[in-house]
């Protein structure tokens, strides 16, 4: 099944990161929005706009690390270590499926291609 699929860990609090804000774009030719949307309490992006054939190229998730630590109690400094992170990703097949699990603290993350 092609596709994109994203799930986040909260690895500080040993929690899914629900509520998390993901804007996921495609980025050439130009940077074009596919999908936004809050992290489900399954810990995944649960957005329809992923599960489609994507053309192959460069993809770009943005992960808004700041406000979501903010929104679950979390004391940050006035100047966030991680805001907004984003993570480039290619799709070089379009009939594979693309999993990226998204493991994060306040002060650092771990993105990769996973096998879903």
């Amino acid at each position: 099944m092609p596709g994109i699929s994203i799930h986040v860990v909260d690895v500080s609090r040993g929690a899914i990161a629900a509520g998390l804000r993901i804007e996921v774009y495609a980025v050439v030719p130009a940077i074009t929005l596919i999908a936004d949307g809050r992290l489900a309490a399954s810990g995944l992006l649960e957005a329809s706009e992923l599960a489609r054939t994507f053309k192959a190229g460069i993809y770009e998730a943005r992960f808004h690390i700041a406000d979501y630590y903010r929104s679950v109690g979390v004391s940050l400094p006035e100047v966030p270590f991680l805001d907004v992170s984003s993570f480039r990703f290619g799709i070089d097949d379009p009939q594979q499926h693309y999993h990226l699990p998204f493991k994060m603290t306040p002060w650092g993350y771990s993105c990769f291609r996973g096998g879903a």
